[in-house]
């Protein structure tokens, strides 16, 4: 069989109208990013999941809770779905972060940060979580633009390096199916 999944970014957050990269820092949602995680729930009921993993930060978690908080679907926050740990730039302008993606694709972000294979090596143990526990079944993944990159390299075979120079385009959703 299969797993269809199916993968949402956190909503807006205060630091992303800021020009801010968060990175492994909580963050907080915006008042319109409150507003289009109530929407998430509405576009993307939870009938029709059988379960939502989120990232641990607190961003994503609040993105779940607002869509999905009255319902009965279960959610479960997951360290491996975290952002990409920037280092010192955790915090810092999205301006200097985008300069530097291209050198951090296979070497850590100074500071302690890690590397965009290191996102892409703990998306992958997720997915195989997934196709061991959820076979069957349809599964929401709530996490960063990082672990986008890391799904569409791995599930679509886009290069890493296209990927983290890319502008932004987000989307309501994408979804995949992992057989």
């Amino acid at each position: 069989m299969s797993v269809e999944l199916v993968y949402e970014t956190h909503s807006i957050t205060e630091d992303n109208e800021a020009g801010v990269a968060t990175g492994w820092l909580p963050g907080r949602l915006s008042e319109e990013g409150r507003r289009l995680a109530v929407e998430l729930g509405r576009r993307r009921p939870a009938a029709g999941f059988a379960v939502v993993y989120t990232s641990d930060l607190a961003r994503a978690v609040e993105t779940a809770e607002l869509a999905y908080g009255g319902t009965d679907v279960p959610r479960h926050a997951d360290a491996r779905l975290r952002e990409c740990d920037y280092g010192r730039l955790n915090g810092g302008p999205v301006a200097d972060l985008e300069r530097v993606r291209l050198d951090h694709v296979d070497v850590p972000f100074p500071g302690g940060g890690q590397s965009y294979r290191d996102v892409v090596d703990a998306t992958a143990d997720v997915l195989r979580d997934l196709r061991r526990d959820h076979d069957g079944e349809r599964v929401l993944l709530i996490a960063h633009s990082a672990n986008r990159w890391a799904l569409q390299h791995l599930l679509d075979g886009v290069p890493l390096e296209q990927l983290v120079t890319a502008p932004f385009a987000w989307q309501p959703g994408w979804d995949w199916t992992l057989g």
